[in-house]
């Protein structure tokens, strides 16, 4: 029997999703991917870099200018057939292979990436988002980018939409919904080191993990 599990982490900007996911992970001695996931999607398609970049947790569009059409430019053999359009769908679709392939071999925590959809079919899945309140977040964004408060807040409020568009557009379910997920959490209720307790305890009694 398989015994590999995951972790799927959404998380609002600020709140600390991707400290958390870091401890969990290590907390469970598994792997962690976050923006991992475009150097290992890059590396599978032979596709550049640049191209995941631009497309990460970003909803349906082309990527490409004129200067390239909406063809591959340059890719080798055995990866998707020149035909095929380089669209934000295209990438998407080569990160969920990545995702499910890392899945199969190990455990392992993703965070965002709309990793619980494709995941869907894992039986071995706990599914967590993780927010904050307002004032935490922004004194966070403020802390850690040296920013005033008025563009942590503008930051903030970009970014959950961008999250939120990409999650709710290839997923059908919608981001930050308690129904969507197994377990939601306000990390500033806790702080980051009991949230990680918190959701350390919940993850062993879901998954039967002693």
């Amino acid at each position: 029997m398989n015994e590999h599990f995951v972790i799927n982490l959404g998380r609002q900007l600020g709140s600390g999703g991707r400290e958390i996911g870091r401890k969990l992970s290590k907390a469970f001695d598994i792997a962690y991917y976050d923006r991992e996931l475009i150097q290992l999607a890059s590396d599978e398609s032979g596709l550049c870099k640049e191209f995941f970049e631009k497309a990460d947790e970003k909803a349906q569009q082309h990527i490409l200018g004129s200067m390239f059409g909406t063809r591959f430019p340059f890719i080798g053999e055995g990866t998707i057939p020149y035909t095929n359009c380089l669209s934000n769908d295209s990438l998407f679709k080569i990160q969920s292979d990545v995702i499910r392939r890392l899945a199969e071999k190990q455990s392992c925590l993703f965070v965002g990436r709309c990793a619980d959809y494709v995941l869907r079919d894992f039986p071995r899945c706990v599914n967590v988002f993780i927010s904050a309140s307002k004032a935490a977040r922004i004194e966070r964004l403020t802390d850690m980018h040296h920013i005033p408060k008025e563009e942590a807040e503008r930051l903030m409020e970009e970014t959950d939409k961008k999250r939120a568009d990409f999650y709710n557009y290839y997923s059908y379910k919608t981001w930050g919904a308690a129904a969507t997920y197994h377990l939601c959490i306000d990390s500033s209720a806790l702080g980051i080191d009991q949230t990680v307790d918190f959701v350390q305890e919940f993850v062993k009694v879901k998954l039967h993990i002693h």
